[in-house]
């Protein structure tokens, strides 16, 4: 029986318009189908963040500047997004199947998660979407739109929208058939378009943006995958990172995790969720593990050469 793998693809594995990604995906398709190779059945999750701000704004622009387009709710904007990512890596994948002979079928599933309408993300926006902009331009922008501005990494000025956590995934059966079919399945786009449930069957989308990892964390054990990869740009976690004593690691348990956690190790906006989505993932399986490394580095990862593995213990 093939051992099920959850992908998910860190930005640097597309690109911040459709030409970029579209060369850009090019190599990500390629590490996908080593793993295909290597006899693994893939399933992929990838973020969206760039993209959907990219969108969001465009429309606005045209609404608000004599374009005569009407303004796009964010979650249609998500949709947008989940479908062309999902277009060019379902097209990137299919030819490099073909290349090397591989009769392997590959979709892309346009997918809905459930958030909990209280969830206190809500309250407290931290997602960064969009493009850098300088301190004026952001200003002006909250003045004419109220969205929420923070400093992002000392490169500029994001809109943030809320994080909410994932609860439910709601094409997952769809998921799974197609799992079971040794499919290629591309799912949980820019951790899906974030939904609330008012009833069975009746789901309304909402502002936000889920965070791509803890939705491939939460694909991943509904799926009973015996491995999560979080593919990122680096290829080991490290603990003081930037520093003169930083420690890359190999190899970390759920105890050591949270005790870096503690300590501060890990950047909220970018390892601190990746880290989270593992020890979710992993406390909550049987025997499955996690491992973080980066897109170049994933077949020499999965053979034990290199990234950090997260296990129970």
């Amino acid at each position: 029986m093939s051992k099920r793998l959850v992908i998910a693809l860190g930005g640097n594995a597309l690109g911040k318009t459709p030409q970029e990604q579209l060369e850009l995906v090019k190599a990500t398709a390629s590490t996908i189908v080593d793993l295909v190779e290597e006899g693994y059945d893939v399933v992929i999750g990838h973020g969206n963040g760039p993209q959907v701000g990219m969108v969001n704004l465009a429309f606005e622009y045209s609404a608000n500047n004599g374009g005569g387009t009407p303004a796009m709710p964010f979650p249609e904007c998500g949709a947008m997004t989940q479908g062309y990512i999902g277009y060019h890596l379902q097209q990137a994948v299919e030819r490099e199947l073909a290349r090397r002979g591989i009769n392997k079928p590959c979709a892309a599933v346009v997918t809905q998660v459930v958030v909990d309408k209280n969830d206190a993300a809500f309250q407290n926006p931290t997602k960064p979407v969009g493009m850098f902009y300088s301190k004026e331009d952001a200003d002006r922008i909250v003045a004419e739109t109220g969205y929420t501005f923070v400093e992002d990494a000392g490169r500029g000025y994001r809109r943030v929208v809320p994080s909410p956590i994932p609860v439910k995934i709601v094409e997952l059966p769809v998921v799974e058939q197609l799992v079971g079919l040794h499919s290629v399945v591309i799912t949980v786009g820019g951790g899906g378009i974030p939904v609330v449930e008012n009833g069975p069957g009746d789901y309304e989308g909402v502002a936000a943006v889920i965070d791509k990892d803890r939705a491939s964390a939460k694909l991943a054990l509904d799926l009973n995958a015996d491995m999560l990869v979080i593919l990122t740009a680096v290829e080991k976690v490290s603990i003081n990172f930037n520093k003169p004593n930083q420690q890359d690691l190999d190899r970390m348990t759920i105890a050591e995790a949270r005790q870096y956690i503690a300590e501060g190790h890990f950047a909220p906006g970018s390892m601190l969720p990746k880290v989270e989505s593992c020890i979710s993932f992993v406390e909550n399986t049987t025997g499955g593990s996690a491992l973080i490394t980066s897109l170049d580095k994933a077949r020499e990862a999965l053979q034990g050469n290199t990234g950090t593995i997260l296990v129970k213990d």
